[in-house]
């Protein structure tokens, strides 16, 4: 059976880890290109974009896949509405594996906002120490508010830091601990912490460092997205795999 994964993120490695080394199966991880330094994938891999909802259904058609399983980032709407279109156009069922946003708890200060824009106008007009989380993509926004000082961590430099006057930058890439979290927004002084409702354990820490320390949180809400079958549970994935698996 070959399977198609559009991934990224954590569910879709998880994914290709149960899926590794097995006959009954040929998996293939495609990745956007967005990061320079991938996490190595246990399966094969390839790199790079399909030219849109009809390249995708042209490549899904032509090496013959029977299924697609979207397992990109939850504000990858794009890479998802042309999943949903190349699965309608070449046939191949699909199925999202996401993950749950976050839900606030007893003592969280969140700010929920629509867009980075949003994002950016909630920091206010004074000089704030600002921890931004949110993703390389967007960072270009809060240049439109110079006055604050950003703390950005990624996984690759982007190039618009040289946007910001002020900054700091940290590469890293999760998981990421409590402890350490906790140390990084106490030491560097932060003030608000900005990040999209990802969702998922990988850097859930941050959130529960800015609730102890009472750091408000900017939170950008998801974007709306066409209804498709979806899971957030691994098994169940590996269920619908089994229950589209082709007759021989």
């Amino acid at each position: 059976m070959r399977i198609l994964i559009l991934g990224g993120t954590t569910q879709a490695s998880e994914l290709a880890r149960a899926l590794a080394g097995r006959a009954d199966v040929q998996p293939l991880l495609s990745l956007a290109g967005r990061t320079q330094n991938p996490a190595p994938a246990p399966i094969p891999c390839r790199i790079g974009g399909f030219g849109g909802a009809e390249g995708l259904a042209k490549f899904l058609r032509e090496e013959q896949f029977d299924a697609l399983i979207d397992a990109t980032h939850p504000f990858a709407a794009r890479i998802s509405a042309n999943a949903r279109a190349a699965s309608a156009a070449s046939g191949a069922p699909l199925l999202v594996f996401s993950r749950p946003a976050w839900e606030a708890s007893d003592g969280d200060d969140w700010r929920e906002v629509a867009d980075v824009s949003e994002a950016v106008a909630a920091l206010g007009e004074r000089p704030r120490r600002v921890f931004l989380t949110q993703g390389r993509l967007q960072l270009a926004a809060f240049a439109a508010a110079p006055q604050h000082f950003y703390l950005v961590r990624a996984i690759d430099q982007p190039e618009e830091l040289r946007l910001l006057p002020h900054h700091k930058f940290i590469s890293a890439r999760g998981p990421f601990t409590l402890e350490g979290e906790r140390a990084l927004m106490r030491g560097e002084g932060i003030e608000f912490l900005v990040s999209k409702n990802s969702g998922g354990g990988a850097t859930a820490a941050k959130l529960v460092a800015a609730r102890e320390l009472n750091i408000p949180v900017i939170l950008i809400a998801r974007p709306q997205r066409e209804s498709a079958e979806e899971t957030a549970n691994l098994a169940d994935v590996l269920a619908w795999i089994e229950a589209h698996r082709p007759a021989p």
